[in-house]
This record gives structure tokens, C-alpha cells and sequence, in this order.
């Protein structure tokens, strides 16, 4: 069984090196296709509206990405809850460092959180004129041992559980995406254990303004930390890290023996950071990994990603975002607040007169939130809500806090669907799924964040459906008007609810297809005071 999933995974890491690898290639990079004579006269046909096109598979959000990537010219800023020290995170890295050798100023937030890229690495990257690396809130992992995790924990409870759950990746000022998926295999169709049904919107136009605003506003934040102030430079010395020009106004060249150790550190240390780009851009390019068929899909992408951005829908829109810290809440122990997300969402549910659909990874709704959702039902509002089923679910501790609501979410009306851990969806979304064999499956994993308001507003970001995000965690989306756009993404969500892909709580009972020992699990974790931190 190991010896099949080994291959499997192989044959996925080698699809996925290939999709990168080919973004670089002489066929892909023509000139005469760039982010000016492909977004600008577009924009300009409509003034003061914005253009969305919603990215709904893996593989298509990810080859965007790097192909808005290979083509900045002046800056990328991305931010995110989860940047992984996986194929995924490597892939994104080297590409990263690609625009930032032309010249490309590119700037990186990450969450502290679930941090995992190697420091030495991360300071590689940092070390680049051209690039720069915050971590968000570092009181978990990037430069802090288990004992000051602990007692920043026992100090400020609610500080450290106060993460910043952002996504975005922005280029040139130009063109955005945001949306569910962070910087991880799973989110792109190339986990191992999971993989996950997300959702991103690629944007471009008016609202691409408050974008960049809401990343100025946290890379400048208290909050966000070079990250070359918080780990030990892997490097030697913190003298390696002086700009070439200024090595002679720091030492006195007189002492012959003390600027012979200093040429030697920068040596060793240019030595080690050209190794590390080095072994990042072999990793991306090695051409014994290439798959034919993945080859043969990647050769027309430029013309694909044009059609794309030709087919946006053109609407008026909204960017919300909550602010660096989220709110003003200080007490330690208290985890309320809410957030300028929190406000906006709970202004469009209010705003619902005939019904609502919902998909959400996490289901867990405070006493707040269970007064605005039995309000709308009173008002006749239909609301369905696709959330995991333990079968899918990759979080016990939310799904337990889920668990203990059921009955009374469906008392209220509210119809659930649990999406299944074997969706027949997956073949459709995931094109690597035909290269597994039946047993080597991973599970299908629902992570998509999205609210459809009678049928003509929608909200797609990293907003869960739980207290966490209600009010600790900062969250971002893009708010849509447009009837069309709005039946298109209800009907790619009831595709989801439906027989086959999700269960019908109310007709298929709960729980359904999992193991004795994960309802065991369960059973225990609903014992458990969580639902504050959910």
C-alpha cells in the first residue's frame, strides 16, 4: 500500500514540476503578451468597474498564478495564512526569486502560525535586494523555542490565538487574486492525504486599489516582522548581510587579518545563498520529472489565461477586509470582538429576502450569528449551508463543534448537505485523479469559502463560518454584484450539494462512511470547551 501511494504521489510531483517548469519556457514567455496590452484596454473599455473571473479548479488557479508571476514587471506583494514547505511552497518560492532576478520588487506576509519553510531558506530569499519577508504576529513558530510558545500562550492567550488568515497575491497593481487556497500542495490538487475543493476569484480593475490598500496597511503594521529579526542568520555573521559597497565604512581595512575573516565570511555566505537559489531554480527545472500529456496541456497557456481575463464578468464590487489585530478586544481571556468582515457579512445576510447558499469548510455559528440566521429564516429566507462531513473533514475540533449542532440548525430550517470524502466531483476538478488507481485515492476535502445572496450577490474569500473568524482570526473577500455571475457559482455549489458529492443531512443521516476510530475521536473532542476558538 505504501510502496503504490509512493508511486502515485511521484507521478503527481512530476505533473506539478512539469506545470511550473514550462511557465519559464521560450514557448510561453512571449513578449508580445504581457499584464499592460492584456489588462489595460480591457479596464479602460470599463471604467470604474471591476472584472472578475472566479477560479474554481486547483490546476487553473495555480498555473494563473505563475503565469501573472513570470509577467509582473514591477511588483508582486502576496499574503497568506499558510506558505508550505512542501513541492508547492518550494514551486512558488523559485518563481518568486525568478521575478525578483528581473528586477521585480516582491514582497511576501506569511502567518506565523503554521509556518514550516527552513529558516535558512527563508533568509536566502530575504537576503535578495529585491525581495522582503514579514511574518505576521511571530509568536508560534519563526524565531521562538517551545518554552517562550508557552508562556506567550499563558500571557496573552488571545493575542496568540489572533492570526492573520489573508489571502491574497497581487501584481503590479494591476491584478489580484484572492480567495480559499494558500501556498500548499492540497490547495492546488497535489496533496497526498487531502485535497481540497476551493475557490479564488482573479480580479482586475477598480477594486484592485483597495487590494494594495489592505496590504500596505498590514505589511506596515506593528505587528508584521521583518523576518530577519527573528531567526539566527544561518549565515555566519550578521556582518554577511551588509551590502557589498558598505563593507569598507564598517572595518578598517588596516587590519589586515580582521578584512581577510570578513572577505572570507562573505565568501562562504554568497557561496551558501547562491547554492540555495541554485538548488530552487534545479528543482523547478528538471526536465527528467517532465510528463507528456501535462506538457501537451501547458502549450497553449498563455492564450488560455488571456481568455480568461477576456471572459471576467465586469460588476460592481467591494474588497472587505478586517484590520491588523482584528479589534480592540484586550482582555486575555476574552475571544469576541467581531471585525469589519464580521459587520459586512452580517449586513449582506440581513439584506436577504428570498434565500441564501452557503458553502463553508467550517460550520460552527456563535449565539450572534444564530440570531441573523434565524432572523432570515423568519422572514421566509431559504438558507443551505455545504459544510464537511466527518469523512472529509481534516479538523476534528471544528467538525466537533459542528457535531453538537446539527439538530439544531436543521429545527431551524436550515437544510445541510455534508460534502463527501469521495465526491465524483474530483475527477471533474482534479485531472490527476485518473492517475490514481481506486484505494490510492486522497480524500476530497471541502475549503471553499462562498456566500450566494438571492441570486444576485456573492462573497468568495477566507471568511469560515465559525467564531474564529467572526472574531479572531483577519479575514478578506470580494463582495460581487451581478445576477449572472451569482447563478453561475449557486449552480457550481448545488453541483456540490448534490447526490453523489455531498450528503443530505436531513435524508442521509450523519457521519456517514468513517471508521469507528474517527467517530471515537469525536466523541471525546465534543467534550471539550473549543467553541470559542473554532
Amino acid at each position: 500500500m505504501i510502496e503504490k501511494l509512493l508511486k502515485h504521489n511521484k507521478m503527481l510531483i512530476q505533473s506539478f514540476i512539469l506545470t511550473f517548469t514550462l511557465l519559464t519556457s521560450p514557448l510561453l514567455a512571449q513578449e508580445s503578451i504581457t499584464l499592460e496590452n492584456t489588462i489595460v484596454p480591457l479596464v479602460e473599455q470599463h471604467p470604474d468597474k471591476t472584472g472578475l473571473y472566479v477560479l474554481e479548479k486547483g490546476g487553473e488557479a495555480l498555473l494563473t498564478r505563475g503565469w501573472l508571476a513570470d509577467r509582473a514587471m514591477k511588483t508582486i506583494d502576496v499574503q497568506y495564512f499558510i506558505w508550505g514547505n512542501d513541492n508547492i511552497g518550494k514551486l512558488a518560492a523559485e518563481t518568486l526569486l525568478r521575478a525578483a532576478e528581473r528586477g521585480v520588487h516582491v514582497r511576501v506576509l506569511v502567518d506565523d502560525f503554521l509556518m514550516t519553510a527552513e529558516s535558512d531558506e527563508i533568509f536566502a530569499m530575504a537576503y535578495h535586494p529585491n525581495v522582503e519577508i514579514r511574518i505576521y504576529n511571530p509568536v508560534h513558530s519563526v524565531g521562538v523555542n517551545f518554552f517562550e510558545k508557552m508562556l506567550k500562550m499563558a500571557v496573552d492567550f488571545r493575542g496568540s490565538n489572533q492570526r492573520m488568515h489573508n489571502k491574497m497575491f497581487v501584481v503590479d497593481n494591476m491584478v489580484a487574486i484572492t480567495g480559499g487556497r494558500n501556498m500548499e500542495n492540497q490547495y492546488f490538487d497535489f496533496g497526498h492525504a487531502y485535497n481540497y475543493r476551493d475557490r479564488d476569484a482573479l480580479l482586475v480593475g477598480k477594486v484592485i486599489t483597495q487590494l494594495s490598500n489592505t496590504f500596505e496597511e498590514f505589511w506596515n503594521s506593528d505587528l508584521a516582522k521583518p523576518v530577519e529579526q527573528l531567526v539566527r542568520n544561518p549565515f555566519e555573521s550578521h556582518i554577511d548581510w551588509l551590502p557589498e559597497d558598505e563593507w569598507g565604512d564598517k572595518v578598517d581595512k588596516t587590519d589586515v587579518d580582521h578584512a581577510q575573516l570578513l572577505n572570507q565570511l562573505k565568501r562562504v555566505t554568497r557561496e551558501q545563498i547562491n547554492s540555495i537559489y541554485k538548488n530552487l531554480h534545479t528543482y523547478a527545472q528538471n526536465e527528467s520529472n517532465y510528463l507528456p500529456q501535462v506538457r501537451k496541456s501547458m502549450n497553449d497557456i498563455s492564450s488560455d489565461i488571456v481568455a480568461i481575463i477576456k471572459s471576467a464578468y465586469w460588476l460592481d464590487a467591494s474588497f472587505i477586509s478586517d484590520r491588523p489585530g482584528k479589534n480592540d478586544t484586550w482582555f486575555n481571556f476574552n475571544m469576541g470582538g467581531g471585525g469589519n468582515s464580521t459587520t459586512a457579512l452580517a449586513h449582506l445576510l440581513n439584506s436577504a429576502k428570498d434565500n441564501v447558499v452557503i458553502q463553508s469548510p467550517y460550520l460552527i455559528l456563535s449565539s450572534k450569528a444564530w440570531v441573523l440566521f434565524k432572523a432570515a429564516r423568519a422572514r421566509g429566507v431559504s438558507i443551505k449551508i455545504c459544510t464537511n462531513s466527518l469523512a472529509a473533514s481534516d479538523n476534528l475540533a471544528a467538525f466537533s463543534g459542528y457535531s453538537s449542532q446539527i439538530d439544531e440548525l436543521l429545527d431551524a430550517g436550515i437544510e445541510l448537505y455534508e460534502y463527501r470524502h469521495d465526491a465524483k466531483r474530483r475527477y471533474d476538478l482534479v485531472k490527476q485523479y485518473s492517475q490514481y488507481k481506486e484505494g490510492a485515492l486522497p480524500i476530497f476535502s471541502l475549503h471553499a469559502k462562498t456566500m450566494v445572496v438571492d441570486d444576485s450577490i456573492v462573497f468568495i474569500g477566507t471568511f469560515n463560518l465559525d467564531p474564529r473568524s467572526e472574531n479572531l482570526n483577519t479575514e478578506v473577500g470580494i463582495v460581487a454584484k451581478h445576477d449572472e455571475l451569482a447563478r453561475a457559482v449557486k449552480r457550481e455549489i448545488e453541483i456540490d450539494m448534490s447526490e453523489g458529492n455531498s450528503w443530505n443531512v436531513r435524508k442521509d443521516g450523519r457521519n456517514n462512511d468513517t471508521s469507528m476510530l474517527k467517530r471515537g475521536k469525536l466523541f471525546f473532542m465534543k467534550l471539550l470547551p473549543l467553541n470559542p476558538i473554532l
